[in-house]
């Protein structure tokens, strides 16, 4: 059974900087899958989630949606099943439910992540 575990999130101020952390176990080929996170606000379904940032099986090739390019940064360490996604200089419009999703293809849309996680919140005070 695949497991997908997020954490790292909290309660911030405008301005600073949070690491979220993706815990992938129950797939032997993590190294396999392309990894994306993607947030939720209140009153969006689930197939309504903004991709953030991907990040291709090998970790060299990675996408980021345009509000947070040149601020967060995606990676993965495949020896360790985990995908994270420091968030720098961050603003209230960032406050969200963080998902981490798997995939077998990658992409920005919800309909190609096979495994997701519960989530973590992420609230930027102003």
């Amino acid at each position: 059974q695949v497991q997908v575990e997020e954490s790292g999130g909290g309660l911030v101020q405008a301005g600073d900087s949070v690491m979220l952390s993706c815990v992938v176990s129950g797939r032997r080929t993590f190294d396999k899958y392309a990894m994306g996170w993607f947030r939720q606000v209140p009153g969006k379904e689930r197939e309504e989630r903004e991709c953030v940032a991907t990040i291709n099986y090998s970790g060299d090739t990675t996408y980021y949606t345009d509000s947070v390019k040149g601020r967060f940064t995606i990676s993965r360490d495949n020896a360790k099943n985990t995908v994270y996604l420091q968030m720098n200089n961050l603003k209230p419009e960032d406050t969200a439910v963080y998902y981490c999703g798997v995939s077998p293809f990658g992409g920005t849309t919800t309909d190609v992540y096979v495994d997701w996680g519960r989530g973590t919140q992420v609230t930027v005070s102003s």
